[in-house]
């Protein structure tokens, strides 16, 4: 099947690891590609204006790939600010996304129109603890993806109180689904596998996502997928999408349309064309491998600048024809229990411990330090985590607070991180794709 015929073909087919939507929808366009054997692959593109953001939409449709489009919120919109986004907008500012819910939504539509359709779904993307305004935005304009959660909206990116993000997030879930109503499907993506983009054990991130997603779930959401970013090792980063996808399995109700999507690395990427492209290129073998059925891509770009439409297509292409030449990993009949699947269980088991009431849970969770993202200053997180790359390259625990896992006891695991230590870590990935191969 062509991606053209995968754009033209009706409504959506079971796949893999979730039920299919009944009408055409962005889990339902994804379940197609998955029954083709094809990864979809999505950029991270966002502009103030309109004609350009049409561009950016019209070639990501265009590329060789099966392909989804993105719009990207601009930080105004993100952090509610949108009187601010109405001033630069009025000026004639560029800004850095797409700002919705300052752009009338007739004029949004005019945007998608002969665009967006169930060949070619489109899914909004913000970074905001207080989503409201963005949600009723994109449902005007006939859209109904997006992603965020409760934790991974919240922690990251300011110091809103967990406790509003939560209730914020609850009521995002219930709007969505509203505004939203069938035979449309709306999606929620969690960020939940992103926490930090770098340096957070595969356990904890799993656990966070698959959380996110039942949170949704739990709040109307019948369509989600739970997201996983590409860390340091690819062996462990292969346990981590596939403990992802069994404990949505185990977890999530069956009803509940799912899919893994996978993000090509978070942290400093590498500064030259050649490592990032070789980067790039891995997170798309570790994909198709692992049995993710999206992947969010980066460009060569992207230690030095916002990347143009151009380079985000050639992104695009290259990982698509790097998912073309791979194939995925058999699946054991009986699954071992991988040491990443047992953290992540466990961090979930102790949530869920915790209460019924999944938002209050969480907010304890972070309270107790039941929960505690390693490097992250927000006041809601406890912060006596710690984790380090041990030698064969895998992210590993050093000290965990009151958080149901063990720290690591290998030879220097417990040694105080030093900031020489912390930014060798960081920088770790970049080098080592960046280093000459044996071929150069």
């Amino acid at each position: 099947m062509t991606a053209a015929t995968l754009r033209a073909a009706p409504a959506a087919v079971a796949a893999g690891d979730g039920a299919a939507a009944a009408a055409p929808s962005f889990g339902g366009f994804v379940a197609r590609a998955a029954a083709a054997g094809r990864l979809v692959v999505q950029p991270r593109m966002g502009f103030s204006d309109p004609r350009r953001m049409r561009e950016g939409l019209e070639r990501t449709r265009s590329a060789v790939a099966t392909t989804v489009g993105t719009l990207t919120i601009d930080s105004y919109t993100r952090v509610g600010a949108l009187a601010a986004a109405r001033a630069a907008v009025d000026e004639g500012a560029p800004l850095n996304g797409y700002p919705i819910a300052t752009h009338p939504a007739s004029r949004t539509r005019r945007l998608l129109a002969g665009v967006l359709d169930a060949g070619f779904p489109v899914q909004v993307r913000h970074g905001s603890s207080r989503p409201e305004a963005i949600v009723r935005a994109l449902t005007a304009a006939g859209l109904d993806a997006t992603e965020g959660g409760p934790v991974s909206y919240c922690l990251p990116y300011g110091r809103t109180p967990l406790a509003e993000s939560v209730d914020n997030w609850a009521r995002c879930c219930e709007l969505l689904a509203e505004l939203a109503p069938p035979p449309r499907t709306p999606h929620l993506e969690s960020f939940g596998g992103c926490m930090l983009g770098q340096l957070c054990p595969p356990g904890l991130l799993v656990a966070l996502s698959l959380l996110e997603g039942m949170f949704f779930a739990r709040h109307g959401i019948r369509s989600v997928s739970l997201s996983y970013a590409q860390q340091t090792d690819a062996a462990q980063d292969t346990e981590a999408v596939r403990a992802l996808r069994r404990l949505a399995g185990e977890f999530l109700p069956a009803s509940v349309d799912r899919h893994v999507v996978l993000y090509t690395y978070m942290g400093v990427f590498p500064s030259t064309a050649r490592g990032a492209t070789r980067l790039l290129e891995a997170s798309a073998r570790l994909a198709v491998r692992a049995g993710a059925q999206r992947l969010i891509v980066k460009t060569s770009a992207e230690a030095h600048r916002i990347p143009t439409v151009r380079e985000n297509v050639r992104a695009l292409e290259t990982a698509a024809a790097t998912a073309a030449l791979t194939e995925r990993l058999p699946e054991p009949r009986e699954p071992a229990d991988s040491e990443v699947y047992r953290e992540a269980r466990a961090f979930v088991e102790a949530v869920l411990d915790l209460g019924d009431d999944l938002g209050r849970a969480l907010r304890t969770a972070f309270a107790r330090g039941v929960l505690d993202v390693p490097y992250c200053l927000h006041p809601d997180n406890a912060g006596r985590s710690r984790s380090f790359v041990d030698g064969s390259g895998r992210l590993r625990w050093s000290e965990v607070g009151a958080m149901p896992v063990t720290a690591h006891l290998a030879r220097g695991a417990r040694a105080p991180m030093t900031a020489d230590g912390l930014l060798a870590a960081v920088h770790g990935v970049a080098r080592r794709y960046d280093a000459p191969g044996p071929d150069d």
